[in-house]
């Protein structure tokens, strides 16, 4: 026998085996084909563990059993001896010579025992007469050589090929239920997923920030009598809405449209130690919030991890029904005695030789081993399958996790992101809800206000503070996560705008803001506590409200008793709905002045209500046409009425109904033509009409019925002429005809004596007549634009002119008594350079001179 051995390859001949076998790798190498990462542990649940477990074992088995049969598996022979054979004592071959047969294999007969000395003792004499005794037994004629080749034949003949593959067959059995156990950790398509969900997984039980909330979550839970914000609980309380000015029970929520008020636990104070999170666990903690989003659409778009994990445990189960099957069948061919008969009578002289497996015990007693493992095996696979189809597993539920805490908003997952969340329970439940902290909104507004709060100081809000055309002091804010707490700070803050910023809520420090007066939430939905309602509702005097849809209109909008004006931003139409609905408007019993900047085809029938206080109403539409306008007609009280552009042709009938109205704008509409202009004679409180940009060729004469009219914008129109009777109005102070096609100005512009304000600008004008200038109240001419030539010396009789425009047409000198016009100033003279240059330097130093 010899061998020759290597680091990585081994070569082993056994003589009388008849096996050559050649292993290019280790158990190790063999081992890893069931390695998984560790991080994967976590996706195993205890039957894929033992399973696991038992392949090894049975791998282990599988080696053991080749490694002897390589190395001591083979049979020995020996011939079976006709009956006659032994009658005669004789063999069908030749006898061998003595001198043929090597002392090897046996004494030869007849040799003479040396004789005995007298030393000898009598128990040595005794040995060596029983040598030269004859011998006994059976005799075969057959050397050495002869049975080493009736061994390496009948090894191939008699013994049973289960007995010889046995071993192999066992590792390759076991190498399928590894790779069957562990494909959905390898295959491309499962391991991408499973390997995010498993990093994702693992960052969200090592957060910071999960600690955290599970703990905010306690402190939550022992302060529930507290006050409560509102709009987050999945079971609201519902509280009445009294209807006095005092007993007003409005309770801390903010539901959206047709939501009554509903309560929900507040955020509780936490100790100051867990209100501070450091920055870049803030930041880890968001991306994870991301993550999280973006795998969750992904993963739940199929359920092909399920499948698969389903598909390689139904292997298994019919990999060990088919292993048990025909291992049971040649268990019994595992024998220690068989009978060969070769085809070599004419080689050795017999044809049947009685054999020994010297391998037969081992093998059967490994054999009976994985048998019992295979059983053991079998049973944890149906036992996973009937894991696998007792219940739902494309279905998880996070309801105990909402029972326990406070995140009642954590969303039922489905498909291959529910089975993953399976397969974590079997590992610790601790993790599906750890992981649950990061689906919940409610948890990731809670660290963004945590966030926001950390780096909106209350020095870098008093920074951002600034002075308005009002002169009041405004705040805008722009796109944060939500709003700081140190807004609440800024005492003397009078404005507050607040635009995209998806969570606002005014907590009960609100009432520290004093001078607030005037809010503005564009596209930013806002909640509010009970003591913060309490305070806007009595000291807000403006909300301006700009949304998508009539539905985010925060509904505590409605109740804020004490509000002058409301501005609403958005769409109020509906494809479904004919009747655009707002909530009822009865509480607003301060409101003023309620302006509507939408695409209305009709007016709201809940305006109406506020028919008895309301006096300014302004609808600006986006060029959709309003068509009914009957409402107003109720809105008797209206001083201010805009209608911009709502494509309307002529001037609305209902308009005529109001009888208080003083101001009528309706600027940007299709207006061509004005007849119904004489029925203006009955508002005798009438003093602004608005109809610029629009279309109108003329003006009717019945225009001089308006006494009362004392401002009249008709720019950017297509009037060529402008009627006498315009002429006739006697408190008609403010005329704009600007941007029209205007040849000439008529003389009788002169009557109008208290005329202060006269844009004629952008007009065909090539003079202006003299009695122009008899208007001596005039404070701003614009005749910018047109074909002047020259610009009369009765200019100088406006002294109170402030603001004279003349750019843009053919003049090519001023008139000295410029300078007459004391009140006029440089900045407020637009005209060219060149042509300031041709003044007298006294004159020009008057104009040029600054107002003390």
């Amino acid at each position: 026998m010899w061998v020759r051995r290597s680091p990585r390859v081994k070569y082993i001949v056994v003589p009388g085996a008849g096996v050559v076998t050649s292993a290019m790798f280790t158990l190790t190498e063999i081992a890893s084909l069931n390695d998984i990462q560790p991080t994967y542990r976590i996706l195993k649940p205890w039957w894929d563990v033992f399973m696991d477990y038992l392949g090894l074992i049975m791998l282990m088995l599988a080696v053991f059993a080749m490694t002897m049969q390589i190395t001591k598996d083979q049979v020995a022979c020996l011939p079976c001896i006709d009956n006659a054979e032994e009658a005669s004592g004789t063999s069908s071959l030749p006898q061998q010579r003595p001198e043929d047969v090597t002392s090897s294999t046996r004494a030869p007969v007849g040799t003479t025992i040396p004789p005995v000395t007298k030393d000898l003792t009598d128990e040595a004499v005794s040995k060596i007469t029983a040598l030269q005794a004859p011998p006994t037994g059976v005799k075969t004629n057959l050397d050495f050589q002869q049975y080493v080749f009736i061994n390496q034949k009948c090894y191939h003949d008699a013994l049973p090929w289960y007995s010889k593959y046995f071993p192999y067959l066992t590792l390759i059995h076991t190498l399928i239920l590894m790779v069957s156990s562990n494909f959905w950790f390898k295959y491309p398509k499962t391991s991408s997923k499973i390997e995010h969900f498993v990093s994702i997984l693992g960052r969200c039980f090592e957060s910071p920030w999960t600690t955290k909330a599970l703990s905010e979550t306690a402190c939550e839970d022992s302060e529930e009598n507290k006050q409560r914000l509102t709009g987050t609980s999945s079971a609201p309380k519902q509280v009445s809405i009294e209807g006095n000015d005092d007993s007003t029970n409005v309770s801390p929520s903010t539901p959206m449209l047709g939501v009554k008020f509903s309560a929900d636990k507040p955020i509780a104070e936490v100790p100051s130690s867990m209100t501070i999170l450091d920055k870049k666990d803030g930041e880890q903690a968001k991306a994870l919030f991301e993550k999280v989003r973006k795998f969750r659409a992904h993963v739940e778009d199929s359920d092909f991890i399920y499948k698969l994990y389903v598909a390689q445990t139904i292997v298994k189960s019919v990999k060990f029904i088919l292993i048990l099957c025909y291992t049971s069948t040649f268990l019994a061919e595992i024998k220690f005695t068989h009978e060969c008969k070769p085809d070599i009578k004419h080689l050795t002289g017999y044809t049947k030789f009685f054999c020994t497996h010297n391998m037969a015990f081992m093998l059967s007693k490994l054999l009976v081993t994985y048998v019992a493992l295979i059983m053991i095996y079998g049973m944890t696979c149906l036992y996973s399958l009937f894991w696998v189809f007792r219940r739902p597993l494309k279905e998880y539920s996070f309801e105990k996790v909402r029972e326990e805490s406070s995140f009642s908003d954590i969303p039922d997952v489905k498909n291959d992101f529910a089975f993953l969340l399976h397969m974590i329970d079997q590992y610790d439940q601790l993790y599906s809800k750890r992981f649950g902290v990061f689906l919940s909104e409610v948890s990731e507004n809670k660290l963004r206000e945590i966030s926001l709060n950390h780096e909106w100081t209350f020095e870098k809000l008093k920074q951002l503070v600034t002075r308005n055309a009002q002169d009041k002091q405004e705040l805008h804010l722009f796109m944060l996560s939500g709003l700081p707490n140190a807004v609440f700070d800024l005492t003397d803050l009078e404005v507050l705008r607040l635009e995209l910023i998806p969570d606002v809520r005014f907590t009960a420090k609100v009432s520290q803001m004093t001078s607030l007066q005037e809010l503005h939430l564009c596209n930013s939905p806002a909640k509010v506590e009970q003591t913060g309602f309490a305070f806007l509702r009595d000291h807000l005097r403006c909300l301006h409200v700009k949304f998508t849809d009539v539905a985010e209109i925060p509904a505590w909008v409605y109740l804020l008793r004490n509000l002058r004006e409301l501005n609403l931003i958005g769409n109020l139409s509906s494809e479904n709905n004919k009747m655009i609905c707002l909530e009822s408007m009865r509480d607003l019993r301060h409101l003023k002045t309620l302006c509507l900047k939408s695409n209305l085809t009709k007016i709201p029938t809940n305006i109406t209500e506020l028919s008895p206080h309301l006096i300014r109403l302004m609808v600006h539409n986006d060029g959709t046409k309003l068509l009914v306008l009957n409402s107003l007609k109720k809105m008797t009280n209206l001083i201010e009425v805009e209608l911009h552009n709502c494509e309307l042709d002529r001037i609305p009938h209902a308009i005529f109904s109001l009888t208080n109205l003083q101001e009528l704008d309706l600027k940007s509409n299709n207006i061509r033509t004005i007849e119904e202009i004489i029925s203006f004679q009955h508002l005798k409180r009438l003093t602004c009409l608005k109809l610029w940009h629009n279309k109108i060729i003329t003006i009717p004469a019945t225009i001089g019925h308006i006494k009362s009219l004392e401002a009249l914008y008709l720019s950017h129109n297509k009037l060529e002429t402008l009627p006498a009777a315009l002429f006739t109005l006697p408190k008609l102070r403010h005329l704009e005809v600007g941007h029209n096609s205007i040849s000439v100005l008529p003389p009788d512009v002169g009557l109008l004596h208290n005329l202060q304000h006269l844009a004629i600008n952008s007009n065909k004008l090539e003079g202006l007549p003299k009695p122009l200038f008899r208007c001596t109240k005039l404070k701003v001419l614009c005749l910018g634009h047109n074909a002047l030539t020259m610009l009369p010396e009765a200019v100088g009789q406006l002294v109170q002119l402030t603001q004279l425009e003349l750019k843009g047409n053919c003049l090519d000198r001023l008139p000295a008594q410029l300078g007459n016009c004391r009140l006029l100033r440089r900045n407020c003279l637009i005209v060219e350079d060149h042509l300031f240059d041709t003044l007298p330097v006294d004159a020009k130093e008057s104009i040029s001179r600054e107002t003390f």
